[in-house]
């Protein structure tokens, strides 16, 4: 069910009265935008975290990989190199028969999937569940408010503002102006609503404005890379460039390459990224997160196939749920760390290998008890760190560890379970590596995150060798999700 404008701005009102904004500007009760025409996009996303892919099945509407990416295998000792080569987000390619066609085809898939994704951010029913989100709003709020050495007389830029409430947050620190980019042309309007009646509005025309129009907010209507045919803003002029971009996984919707455009072409040598580091980590999952036990018992009826063939599903899609820190088979390592304010665009699709073993304290107990590991779960963290946050960092965590987030976490289910054990001796020598009379020591995982055809979609390779505690292993072939 869609949320009303009302239901919206009553849920601002109430976040407000906790950060009450101290200005002494008046407030234009009178003024008002039209609606504009365009409703936004094909789908409705009110409630993606709990229905875009909630379960396996969801996620069949996914496009199947095209010819833009080609996926080059190569095996190397039982390992497996992925790359996704994928044609450039403006439909530019350098040779070929038929090129400027293809360009233009290209560009024309691009900017359609864009005015869709956009589009489908009017629904104020995703804004309300991103405000809702205490974990996401406490670290914003902490990271602006909290830090007045680096927000004061501050000139800020905030990337896909949606409501503007961290454009907001960032005026009420003292920033001298803030530069608030957004995409979708209704929540532009609501944007410049609601920093009028608020009374931050700056109007773009000073000539002729009175004291309403001249706060220190300015909503552009404007995607951060068309930024310069809307407004003219000097290179590296901004001191503080702020952006809520992660998406499921962190990487998905791809926004990352637009804050890192805004980065390279408006930050102030040595200004400020919030937040400017992000980390994936991956931990093993048990059978708890799986739907198995719910089919176990239905009334004391023994209904287990139905869980089996979704289990079974599962290994072709990712699932988007939240997991339980109690169904975490393993311990957590990092899978991948970002800095903001040093990486490069290339740099958001990568390979990293790492192993997970079994928690010394649990299921897999020191008396070598055996566990088995369903899958791999991978969350993120953004940091606000004292590089920039000096006077108060802060750490936005999506851990099954911490309080439940719209992002929850992305479990990637292997093609069958492999039996750990932290110390338990084989007991035949026979059975394959990762079977209950031979578990695994721990696993090793080669995972790859790029970029996927279909723009703003994710690809995600996961391959798996256990390993026993005589170094013996077995190895699965490399499973493809598709993240859409």
């Amino acid at each position: 069910t869609l949320v009303d404008k009302e239901e919206l701005l009553k849920d601002l009102g109430e976040l407000l009265e906790r950060f009450p904004l101290n200005f002494e500007l008046p407030v234009d009760k009178a003024a008002s935008i039209s609606e504009p025409k365009k409703e936004g996009g094909l789908r409705d996303v009110a409630s993606t975290s709990n229905s875009k892919t909630k379960t396996a099945g969801s996620m069949n509407s996914c496009n199947p990989p095209s010819s833009r990416a080609t996926f080059l295998q190569k095996e190397t000792g039982g390992d497996l190199n992925l790359r996704a080569e994928v044609g450039s987000s403006n439909g530019m390619y350098e040779d070929g028969r038929g090129g400027n066609c293809l360009k233009r085809r290209t560009a024309n898939i691009v900017r359609t999937v864009n005015e869709n994704y956009f589009g489908a951010y009017s629904s104020f029913g995703i804004h309300r569940e991103m405000i809702s989100d205490k974990v996401r709003m406490d670290a914003y709020s902490q990271a602006i408010l909290r830090n007045p050495s680096l927000l004061s007389a501050a000139v800020v830029m905030d990337v896909g503002c949606g409501t503007g409430i961290l454009s907001l947050f960032a005026a009420q620190a003292g920033a001298s102006k803030v530069i608030a980019v957004e995409a979708s042309e209704k929540m532009a309007g609501v944007a410049t609503q609601i920093a009028k009646d608020n009374g931050l509005w700056r109007s773009r025309r000073p000539d002729g404005c009175d004291d309403s129009c001249k706060g220190v907010v300015e909503v552009v209507h404007s995607m951060v890379e068309e930024l310069d045919k809307s407004i003219q803003i000097q290179p590296h002029s901004v001191d503080v460039l702020i952006s809520e971009w992660m998406g499921y996984c962190l990487l998905y919707e791809s926004m990352l390459n637009s804050v890192l455009y805004a980065r390279d072409r408006w930050l102030k040598p040595g200004g400020a990224v919030l937040p400017d580091t992000a980390t994936i980590f991956a931990a093993g999952f048990g059978k708890g997160a799986t739907s198995i036990p719910f089919w176990e018992d239905v009334y004391s009826f023994n209904m287990s196939c139905i869980g089996k063939e979704i289990v079974e599903d599962a290994a072709r899609y990712p699932i988007v749920d939240v997991v339980n820190d109690g169904d975490l088979v393993t311990d957590a390592v990092v899978l991948q760390a970002f800095d903001l304010v040093t990486m490069k665009p290339d740099e958001v699709d990568f390979t990293s290998n790492i192993e997970i073993a079994p928690k010394l304290a649990g299921l897999a107990d020191y008396d070598g008890k055996t566990t088995w590991c369903y899958g791999v779960v991978l969350w993120f963290e953004t940091g606000f760190t004292s590089r920039f946050c000096k006077d108060f960092p802060a750490v936005l965590s999506t851990s099954p560890s911490t309080p439940k987030t719209h992002w929850s976490q992305t479990m990637l289910t292997f093609r069958e379970p492999i039996a750990m054990s932290s110390k338990r001796p084989c007991a035949d020598r026979l059975a394959p590596v990762g079977s209950d009379a031979r578990p695994a020591h721990k696993i090793r995982l080669r995972i790859s995150i790029a970029r996927a055809p279909e723009h703003r979609s994710i690809d995600i390779s996961l391959e798996a060798v256990a390993i026993d505690l005589d170094g013996r292993k077995r190895s699965w072939p490399v499973q493809i999700f598709n993240l859409c």
